[in-house]
C-alpha cells in the first residue's frame, strides 16, 4: 500500500445530548502513522473537538491485506453542539494531518447539515415482511425520533391509507442493542403492521414514518411479494400445495376441522375423571395490553375442565392492569391477582406467580398467548392416563397479532432429549406437578430469555415421566418482540440458553462444549469423547470395486478419527478383477482386511458374521457405496454412542446430487419404513429443523450406523431372517424395546450411491422375498407399528416424506 487510505463509514447525530455529531471510519497510513485529525470551520477556523476515539478494525485490515502491527485505523470522530457551529459556519471540513501533508476526510456544506440532522432525526427498522399462507401480510419493526414520538401509518399506491391494523409495543431488545437512553423502554417503539394480503390493491404500498419534526417513507414491493406466493417455499410447500402443484388443505381449515367441537366440549364438561387435579395457571404480567390479557384470561375461563386457578402476578409500573381485572373479573374466585412492588423480570415474576399456587400442577403461560377450550382437559386426561406423570407438554401454533390468523403449526416429538439439548422445542404447553418444582426450584434470573428453556431442562432431569399430547392446544402470539416472530430479535435470549444446556451437560456428568449454531435458538454440542476406542468398520462387497475405492480413499484421506480397522466382507463376487484388487488392499490400505462369506446373500448374515471377527469395541456398518464428507464423521457419532442410555447412532446421507438421502427414518411411512425428509435440499432445514438437528428416532440406515459390541451382542445382532429388507430397522427396534436410544446426527455426513450393489426388486424371486419380509416385520412389531411412531407427530402425512398435513 504506497497511499493514505480511507471512509466515512458512518455519520451518528444525538439530538438529546449536546446535538452530538459523530462520525466513524477508518484511514490506513503506509507508514502507519498516527495522524492529527482537524475540524475547521469556513475552511481557515480550527474548531476544538474531543479526544479521538481510535480503535482495532480487523476488517479493514483484511480487506486491504495489510498487517497493522499495533497501528489502530478505526476512528470515531465526535462533534459537539453541531447545530451551534451551523449557525456560526457555512462550511465544516474534517481533516487529517501528516505534517504538513492535508487529506480532506469529510465536509459538509450549512443545508446539506440541516439535512443530515433532519434525516437523523427519525430513524426506523424493518425486522420482518412475510404473508403468512397468502391471506394476511405482516409487517414489523421499530422507529424512533429524538424528539418526540413517530407515528406510523400505511398508504395505497394512489396515497390513501390502507385499510390495515397498527398495533404498538415496546422494543427492550432495541434499547438494549443500540445503547438507546433508559426513556425508550417504556416508549411503544415497535409496531406490528396486519392487512389483508389478498385485498391489497396495486403494486406496492408506502409506509410513512411521521415525527416531531420529519417524515420518512419505506416501500414494500407487493408485486415481488405476489410472484414468491406462487412459488412457495418449505411452508407453502407443507400447507397449501402437493409435490404436483395441487391444493392441499390450508392449515386453518385443517385446524377449524380438528379443533373440538361445541358437542364434544359439553361431553368433556361433563366427564368425571378418578384424578381431578388442580391446575394452577401461573402468568407474569407486565404491562400487558388489555386486548391480549382479555383474550388470554377469557381463553382460560372458557375451560371445559374447570378445577384450575389462574395466578397473576404483575410487575408493571401503573394500576392500569389491576383495575381491569377487578373490574372485569373480580368475582371470579378462581383468578388470583397479586401487583409486586417492583418489576424483577420475568423469571422473578413468575416466581410469585408460583409462590400464590395451591394446584398439584403448575401450568406455564405468556401473558398475550390463548389456550383452546380443551387444553386442560387433554391434559387430566393424560394425567389419569398415565398415573400421574411429571410432566405434560402439547403441540402448539402461531397466532396472528390480531388474533384473526392461526399458522405454524408445531406437531412435535414425544419425549425426545437429544432433540431438547438441540433447542426447546417443548416449548408450551408445559405443565408439572408443583412438587417436582419445589424439588428443582423455580425460574433462575440469570438465563432470563431462556428462563422456560433452563426450566424444562431441570424438570425433565428429575422427571420418571414426561408425556406429549399431539394436538395443539396452544396459541403463540406472534408479536413484534417475541421470539416468535423474529428469532434474531433477542440474542441475549439465545446465549442463555447455550448457557442452560451447559449447565444442564454439568450436572448430569457430561462433559461437553455447547455452541449457538447459525439457526437462532438451535445449538450444537461437542461432548468429550471418552479414550481413543478402536472402531471396525464392516463393509459387505461384490464387485464394485469402482464404488468401494471411492469409499476406502475416503475414510483413509478423510478421517480425522485414526483409531480404526476395516474388514470389506467378500460375498460372492464375479469379476476376476475383484481378487485383484483384494490382493493388494492390505497393502495400500494397512487399516484394512478382507474377510470372505462363502454362503448365498444374505446383509444380516454377513454382518454377523463379520461382527464375530471385529476387534473394537464399537461396529460401525456400512455400505461399499458411501462416500465420507465431513472429516469428524466418526467423532460425531462416537460422541453420541458412547453415552450409556444410546445403543446406535445414524448419519446423514446424501444422493450425488445433494439432495437428502437419509435423515432418519420413521414407522409406517410409505408402508413398513421410510426416510423422512428424503429428496429434499441439503440446505433444507426441514420442519422445525428435522433435518439439522440431532435427535432421538425410531431407527436410521444401516449405510452408515454406529453402535457398541456390548449392544449388537445384547440383542443378539441382526435378525438373519431378513435378508435384505428391514434388517436395519429390526435391530433398532430390538435395542428401542431393550431401553436404548437410537439417535440420528446431521454433523456426520457422507454420500450414498443408493444400492447401486443389490439392484431393486425387479424379479419375482425378489419379490416374494420382499413380501416375506414385510409380513415378518409386520408379525413381529405389529403391536409397535400400531402405536405410531412415538417420534413422528400422527398429524403429519406417512404418505409423503416432507411432514405435510396427515389428511383423514
Amino acid at each position: 500500500m504506497d497511499k493514505l487510505c480511507f471512509s466515512i463509514d458512518e455519520e451518528r447525530y444525538d439530538d438529546r445530548h449536546g446535538h452530538v455529531l459523530s462520525l466513524v471510519g477508518w484511514y490506513m497510513h503506509p507508514e502507519k502513522k498516527k495522524c492529527i485529525f482537524q475540524l475547521l470551520g469556513d475552511g481557515y477556523e480550527v474548531i476544538d473537538i474531543p479526544e479521538i476515539e481510535r480503535y482495532e478494525r480487523p476488517d479493514v485490515a483484511q480487506s486491504l491485506d495489510v498487517e497493522t502491527e499495533g497501528f489502530l485505523p478505526g476512528f470515531t470522530v465526535t462533534i459537539p453542539e453541531v447545530l451551534e457551529l451551523r449557525r456560526k459556519y457555512d462550511l465544516l471540513e474534517l481533516l487529517l494531518l501528516d505534517g504538513e501533508e492535508k487529506t480532506l476526510l469529510w465536509e459538509c456544506a450549512g443545508d446539506d447539515l440541516d439535512e443530515l440532522v433532519n434525516d437523523k432525526l427519525v430513524e426506523f427498522h424493518i425486522d420482518r415482511v412475510e404473508v403468512l399462507y397468502g391471506l394476511m401480510l405482516e409487517i414489523q419493526g421499530w422507529t424512533t425520533d429524538q424528539r418526540g414520538n413517530v407515528e406510523v401509518t400505511v398508504h395505497k399506491e394512489n396515497t390513501e391509507l390502507l385499510d390495515c391494523k397498527i398495533t404498538r409495543g415496546r422494543r427492550p431488545d432495541v434499547v438494549e442493542r443500540r445503547h438507546l437512553d433508559d426513556d425508550y423502554k417504556n416508549q411503544e417503539i415497535g409496531f406490528s403492521i396486519s392487512a389483508a394480503f389478498l385485498e391489497i390493491p396495486g403494486n406496492r404500498i408506502v409506509l410513512h414514518f411521521c415525527g416531531d419534526s420529519t417524515t420518512k417513507t419505506y416501500e414494500i414491493d407487493i408485486k415481488a411479494l405476489r410472484k414468491e406466493q406462487k412459488s412457495k417455499g418449505f411452508w407453502g410447500r407443507l400447507f397449501h400445495k402437493d409435490k404436483d402443484g395441487e391444493h392441499k388443505e390450508d392449515y386453518e381449515e385443517w385446524f377449524k376441522r380438528h379443533k373440538a367441537d361445541r358437542r364434544t366440549l359439553r361431553k368433556q364438561r361433563h366427564t368425571h375423571f378418578e384424578q381431578n387435579p388442580l391446575i394452577s395457571i401461573v402468568i407474569p404480567l407486565y404491562c400487558t395490553p388489555t386486548p391480549y390479557l382479555k383474550e388470554l384470561i377469557d381463553s382460560v375461563r372458557a375451560q371445559s375442565y374447570t378445577n384450575w386457578q389462574l395466578c397473576l402476578a404483575d410487575g408493571s409500573p401503573d394500576q392500569k392492569v389491576e383495575e381491569y381485572i377487578q373490574k372485569r373479573y373480580g368475582k371470579d374466585s378462581r383468578i388470583l391477582y397479586k401487583h409486586l412492588e417492583e418489576n424483577g423480570g420475568i423469571s422473578i415474576n413468575t416466581n410469585k406467580a408460583i409462590e400464590m399456587a395451591t394446584g398439584e400442577y403448575l401450568m406455564l403461560s405468556d401473558h398475550d398467548d390463548t389456550l383452546e377450550p380443551d387444553a386442560l382437559y387433554e391434559i387430566v386426561k393424560a394425567i389419569n392416563d398415565h398415573q400421574g406423570p411429571e410432566i405434560v407438554y402439547t403441540d402448539e401454533d402461531k397466532l396472528s397479532m390480531d388474533g384473526e390468523f392461526y399458522f405454524e403449526p408445531h406437531f412435535k416429538s414425544d419425549y425426545n432429549l437429544f432433540r431438547l439439548r438441540d433447542n426447546n422445542y417443548i416449548c408450551h404447553i408445559f405443565a408439572v406437578k408443583k412438587a417436582l418444582v419445589d424439588q428443582v426450584g423455580g425460574l433462575r434470573q440469570e438465563y432470563d430469555g431462556s428462563q422456560d428453556y433452563d426450566f424444562i431442562l431441570r424438570c425433565c432431569e428429575q422427571a420418571k415421566q414426561v408425556i406429549h399430547i399431539p394436538r395443539v392446544l396452544y396459541h403463540w402470539r406472534c408479536h413484534m418482540n417475541s421470539v416468535a416472530a423474529n428469532p434474531e430479535s433477542k440474542t441475549y435470549a439465545y446465549e442463555a440458553g447455550c448457557r442452560a444446556i451447559q449447565e444442564h451437560y454439568r450436572r448430569v456428568g457430561i462433559e461437553a462444549e455447547v455452541e449457538m449454531t447459525k439457526h437462532p435458538g438451535w445449538y450444537r454440542s461437542h461432548v468429550k469423547i471418552q479414550g481413543e476406542p478402536l472402531v471396525s468398520i464392516l463393509i459387505p462387497n461384490k464387485d464394485h470395486i469402482d464404488d468401494l475405492e471411492k469409499c476406502l480413499s475416503s475414510i483413509y484421506e478423510k478421517s480425522t478419527w485414526k483409531n480404526y480397522e476395516i474388514l470389506v466382507v467378500e460375498n460372492n463376487s464375479e469379476k476376476p478383477e475383484t481378487f485383484e484388487y483384494y490382493k493388494n488392499l492390505s497393502w495400500r490400505y494397512p487399516k484394512a482386511r478382507v474377510l470372505t462369506w462363502k454362503e448365498g446373500f444374505n446383509y444380516a448374515a454377513i454382518n454377523n458374521f463379520a461382527a464375530k471377527d471385529a476387534k473394537g469395541s464399537y461396529l460401525l456398518f456400512l455400505n461399499n457405496d458411501v462416500e465420507v464428507i465431513t472429516p469428524g464423521w466418526i467423532e460425531e457419532m462416537l460422541m453420541i454412542c458412547q453415552q450409556p442410555d444410546v445403543a446406535i447412532v445414524g448419519a446423514k446421507l446424501y444422493y450425488p446430487d445433494n439432495l437428502i438421502q437419509h435423515a432418519g427414518v420413521v414407522l409406517g411411512m410409505g408402508g413398513i419404513a421410510g426416510h423422512i425428509m428424503c429428496q429434499a435440499s441439503c440446505e433444507d432445514k426441514g420442519y422445525f429443523g428435522r433435518a439439522v438437528n440431532v435427535q432421538e428416532i425410531s431407527a436410521v440406515t444401516a449405510a452408515c450406523m454406529l453402535m457398541k459390541v456390548e449392544d449388537f451382542e445384547a440383542v443378539g445382532g441382526f435378525d438373519e431372517e431378513f435378508v435384505v429388507a428391514f434388517n436395519d430397522i429390526d435391530l433398532c427396534m430390538k435395542e428401542r424395546a431393550a431401553g436404548k436410544k437410537v439417535v440420528f446426527t446431521p454433523y456426520a455426513e457422507l454420500y450414498h450411491y443408493e444400492s447401486k450393489s443389490r439392484g431393486m426388486e425387479d424379479t419375482p424371486e425378489k419379490q416374494f422375498r420382499f413380501e416375506k419380509e414385510t409380513k415378518h416385520f409386520e408379525e413381529k412389531w405389529g403391536e409397535q407399528m400400531s402405536k405410531g411412531d412415538p417420534y413422528y407427530n400422527p398429524n403429519l402425512s406417512l404418505k409423503e416424506a416432507d411432514c405435510s398435513l396427515r389428511e383423514d
